[in-house]
């Protein structure tokens, strides 16, 4: 027989818990505590000193519980205890805690983690130049000069990182000395590892720089490039990307994508295709979406909804505006309908 799932422990359960004599009970305490601190200040004021005593916890699976809990929490109230954790004599703990300290985003960190990125251990250097940024939120120069320093780091998973984060930072308008950064980008685009290229060449891209326009290319064309293969994810992210700048010499290749006989029999990322063949004004495209507006099927319509954002299909507008809350995701609607008045939709 199946027994049932355990129920949710109380509150009182989550604290008694906290002093239990086996390690995997502390730190799934903590991790339930912050749904009651999270709901009541009451709760989280009360709870707060004793997480964060549980970053001394002997067991490395409990500090990096309570990390995760101010993380969660924002408990700037928690700044040095975590800040002393960047040392934890765990790996992992110590990577938790200066995502911890990205989240609270707590301006007195900024020094800590500045030294962090320098650190000899690359997984360090790694979470640093993500919290980074969080941190120094009024510094947007001193935020290049790390994204910069991070793009020439020797360790290929850091240099990938700082440009994802350059990229989302470009897309919100925030790359501070933009130049310097575009500077350290453009020979990524031959970097020897995969990822490292294909995720500077969509940087660039996004940027106005036509460096990496070539290598775009081939991965949307599925040409050979070296041995291994870019994440699914930054594959799609790269056909988006070409839609976005109006790449026509990648029509075709989106075409065999978005149509072609190879999307039965594998992921030839289909879908992100004809959202950037319709940005471009392709007819099909554009044309497949807005019937998919009105299908039977509820998944399809909330798919349409997300690519007429995405593809800025402005002209769609007034037809989104229409749809009913039972018959798509209020959430995806709202975000497609703030693409589009980006976009010149209109309120």
């Amino acid at each position: 027989m199946f027994a049932p799932p355990p129920l949710p422990r109380t509150l009182e359960a989550s604290l008694r818990d906290l002093s239990s004599q086996k390690a995997p009970s502390r730190a799934s305490a903590i991790l339930d505590l912050v749904r009651y601190a999270t709901a009541d200040p009451a709760t989280r004021a009360a709870a707060l000193p004793r997480v964060e005593l549980a970053l001394k916890d002997d067991a490395p699976t409990v500090r990096a519980a309570a990390a995760v809990a101010l993380g969660e929490l924002g408990a700037s109230e928690a700044l040095p205890a975590l800040l002393v954790c960047i040392e934890d004599r765990d790996s992992y703990v110590r990577q938790v805690a200066i995502n911890a300290l990205g989240e609270i985003g707590d301006s007195r960190a900024a020094a800590r983690l500045l030294r962090a990125l320098a650190d000899e251990r690359p997984e360090v250097r790694y979470q640093a130049i993500i919290a980074f940024p969080r941190v120094a939120k009024d510094d947007e120069d001193g935020v290049a000069a790390a994204l910069e320093r991070a793009l020439g780091d020797a360790d290929e998973s850091v240099r990938y990182i700082a440009l994802r984060i350059a990229e989302e930072r470009a897309d919100a308008g925030i790359l501070g000395e933009r130049q310097r950064v575009v500077r350290s980008a453009k020979p990524l685009v031959k970097d020897s590892a995969v990822h490292v290229a294909l995720a500077a060449a969509i940087f660039l891209a996004k940027v106005g720089e036509d460096d990496g326009r070539d290598l775009l290319l081939r991965v949307i064309d599925q040409s050979a490039l070296r041995p291994g293969r870019p994440a699914r994810e930054d594959e799609n992210e790269a056909i988006l990307v070409a839609g976005a700048v109006g790449m026509k010499e990648a029509v075709p290749a989106l075409e065999r994508r978005a149509w072609g006989l190879g999307r039965l029999v594998a992921d030839t990322c289909a879908w992100s295709a004809r959202i950037a063949l319709a940005r471009m004004g392709h007819t099909r495209a554009i044309e497949e979406i807005t019937r998919d507006l009105g299908s039977q099927k509820r998944q399809t319509r909330d798919a349409a909804v997300v690519a007429a954002g995405r593809a800025r299909l402005v002209a769609l507008s007034s037809r989104l505006r229409a749809l009913g809350r039972d018959e798509v995701d209020p959430d995806l609607l709202a975000g497609a309908l703030g693409e589009l008045e980006q976009a010149g939709g209109g309120p």
